[in-house]
């Protein structure tokens, strides 16, 4: 209305800007090459049990060509590993891998030798099926030993472990921190500030947690002590914002690997370094989305490494769920695509990443 004046303030949360370059957008239905997901989860709030048969999860998997699907949720505890084998592995073998875990809370019960313990819990979920150990991001952060003191990644109490793990030829994919800014002052240059808001208990400010760098170094000297097992890096190796950090470390050890799941939106607004990070460790890069069964979230992953498009929302809502942005597709060319959609999980799957 002529003479009225647009307000001075605007509050970020109704900020929506629609973007009016005008842009291709390529919709990819079917990956170039069959996918193997390496990174996600069937817990509760991502399948209903009661409603859901495991029928209607292979008709999902089978319409985004997924021909593997890795369940990291045995790794909460031995008795959804249990159920989760039961009801997704009995079902088709062929077609799931269900990892399990290390019950941080029984430290106490075993004070120092809590490593040799669970080891063998280790081998006995081997034997029950597990194919693989996850390990959750509260190691590092809320885990605590038989004194009340938190304990490090690189612990050498906890060596059994992952010496069993390699012995055993079985996979640790491990995450042990969240994106950096999850880590810094919750304050206007914090580039996640909406998201911590919604979710503030993924804050991890030091004091009182670790810093983030300190998580990182850790993690370093924990996969540079076992040579002979095989980690993944769950989200990028943690730092999805320094790909050169992360490529050190890829160089530095032949044992380690890394996933992207849940980090298209750091990844795709930086497409030039991506792309080359991707080329370059065309060999140690698994796919995984950490996202329930979806169709439409698998062709957005196809859309971020098959397509050249541009400034694109890397989720299914309306604005960008991690920070404002958008992303660009990587162009991959095909002998990367094969090995990143496949056959580098099929190498750490099936011959243990040797």
């Amino acid at each position: 209305m002529p003479g009225v004046s647009p307000p001075t303030d605007l509050p970020l949360s109704a900020f929506r800007p629609i973007p009016r370059v005008e842009l291709k957008a390529t919709i990819i239905k079917q990956p170039r090459f069959p996918v193997i997901d390496a990174h996600n989860h069937l817990s509760f709030d991502s399948w209903d049990f009661d409603q859901r048969p495991v029928a209607e999860l292979l008709d999902i998997l089978d319409e985004a060509q997924v021909r593997l699907y890795v369940d990291l949720d045995g790794g909460w505890g031995e008795d959804i590993l249990h159920h989760h084998l039961d009801y997704f592995k009995a079902a088709a073998p062929e077609r799931f891998r269900i990892y399990g875990g290390v019950d941080w809370a029984a430290w106490p019960d075993h004070g120092d030798g809590f490593g040799e313990w669970a080891a063998q819990r280790l081998r006995a979920q081997a034997a029950r099926g597990a194919e693989g150990l996850k390990i959750w991001k509260p190691f590092g952060l809320h885990v605590k030993d038989q004194h009340g003191y938190l304990v490090k990644i690189d612990d050498e109490r906890l060596d059994p472990v992952w010496a069993t793990a390699g012995e055993l030829g079985l996979p640790v994919t491990i995450h042990i921190a969240d994106p950096v800014a999850f880590f810094e002052p919750l304050d206007p240059t914090n580039e996640r500030w909406e998201e911590l808001h919604v979710h503030p208990d993924w804050h991890f400010p030091s004091p009182p947690f670790p810093s983030f760098m300190a998580l990182l170094d850790a993690f370093a000297r924990l996969i540079k002590r076992h040579p002979q097992t095989t980690f993944v890096g769950a989200h990028v190796g943690c730092y999805a914002e320094n790909l050169q950090w992360v490529g050190a470390l890829l160089d530095a050890c032949p044992n380690f690997y890394v996933d992207f799941s849940a980090r298209l939106g750091e990844l795709g607004r930086q497409p030039y370094s991506a792309r080359r990070f991707f080329i370059q460790y065309a060999d140690r890069i698994l796919f995984g989305t950490d996202s329930p069964p979806n169709p439409e979230i698998y062709r957005l992953y196809y859309r971020f490494l098959e397509t050249d498009d541009e400034y694109f929302n890397y989720g299914l809502g309306d604005m960008p769920r991690q920070g404002r942005w958008q992303i660009y597709g990587l162009y991959l060319p095909d002998d990367v695509l094969e090995r990143i959609y496949y056959k580098n999980a099929e190498h750490v799957l099936f011959n243990g990443g040797s």
